[in-house]
């Protein structure tokens, strides 16, 4: 089931949505997997999205990695999604709570992730609650965090290929939190 929550229009082509929804489940050009340097998906959402997406993601991320080396958070990896509906998976490396620089490093994340859904002209995008999970980020914190990093890059590129940019939530936590930040930072 997917409920939007509100809607902030960033420009007059480009719109925000915060929704519940599940990720993997969107038909969207790509869907961002809140991953690990290594593109190891052993939990979380990651793990999710290997297990829907199918072989091919892993073997897209092993090769990946073999190439480039280890994902930085300002430079995201870009897959296909195997079986999910979505057309590619942006691998985007949020930090840990207590690395330093948490909240430099997940502004980094999602201007990445969004530089590389332009630069291959997707019209939309769909995010998970990067680091807000397992990696321990306070949860409304987070949100600001994303919300404004969405803000800064769209404001700066208004000629964006992207149409929609879906921040997805799951559970009641986070959706509670996520609000919150919503109101924070765009007063609605």
């Amino acid at each position: 089931m997917e409920t939007i929550l509100a809607r902030a229009h960033l420009t007059p082509h480009t719109e925000l949505l915060l929704q519940v929804a599940d990720l993997t489940q969107l038909k969207v050009d790509a869907i961002v997997n809140a991953a690990n340097s290594s593109l190891q998906h052993g939990g979380g959402i990651a793990a999710i999205i290997e297990k829907k997406g199918g072989p091919i993601i892993t073997q897209e991320s092993n090769a990946w990695v073999q190439e480039h080396g280890p994902v930085s958070h300002i430079h995201p990896a870009l897959t296909n999604a195997g079986n999910l509906p979505c057309k590619k998976v942006i691998h985007a490396v949020g930090p840990i709570w207590g690395t330093g620089k948490e909240d430099q490093n997940l502004t980094d994340a999602i201007i990445g992730s969004l530089a590389l859904a332009d630069q291959h002209h997707f019209n939309t995008i769909a995010f998970p609650a990067i680091s807000t999970g397992i990696f321990g980020f306070p949860k409304q914190r987070g949100g600001e965090v994303i919300f404004r990093a969405i803000q800064t890059y769209i404001l700066a590129h208004p000629h964006t290929s992207l149409h929609t940019i879906h921040q997805t939530v799951y559970d009641t936590p986070t959706q509670t939190a996520f609000q919150n930040a919503w109101q924070t930072v765009f007063g609605e």
